[in-house]
């Protein structure tokens, strides 16, 4: 793998209007999130407190909140918005092309 390599995650009507997906490649997962303007983006998919995965959380806007304990990260950033959340989410660049959604590992 290049280290630049664009990978196919999902279509473009797969994620509603704020909600997130999971997305297995390899042995990585991601989620993949659509805010409320319709944009997307992706990020590790497990929460940095205790690994619990994403895709289960809340979309909120540009926000995703774990189910687990309620810690929050700015979607476009990774950055940790509320405890216990402490360490930011790694996030990659997206680009969508005709109707499928791609993210940058």
């Amino acid at each position: 793998m290049s280290a630049s390599e664009w990978i196919e995650a999902c279509g473009v009507d797969d994620i509603e209007v704020e909600d997130v997906i999971r997305f297995d490649h390899g042995d990585r997962t991601f989620a993949i999130y659509r805010t409320d303007t319709g944009d997307f983006f992706a990020s590790d998919g497990y929460c940095t407190h205790e690994r619990f995965h994403l895709s289960k959380g809340l979309v909120m806007g540009n926000v995703i909140e774990c189910p687990k304990h309620n810690g929050r990260f700015h979607i476009p950033t990774g950055q940790a918005k509320r405890a216990p959340v402490c360490v930011d989410l790694k996030t990659y660049s997206v680009k969508i092309e005709g109707d499928k959604v791609f993210i940058q590992i």
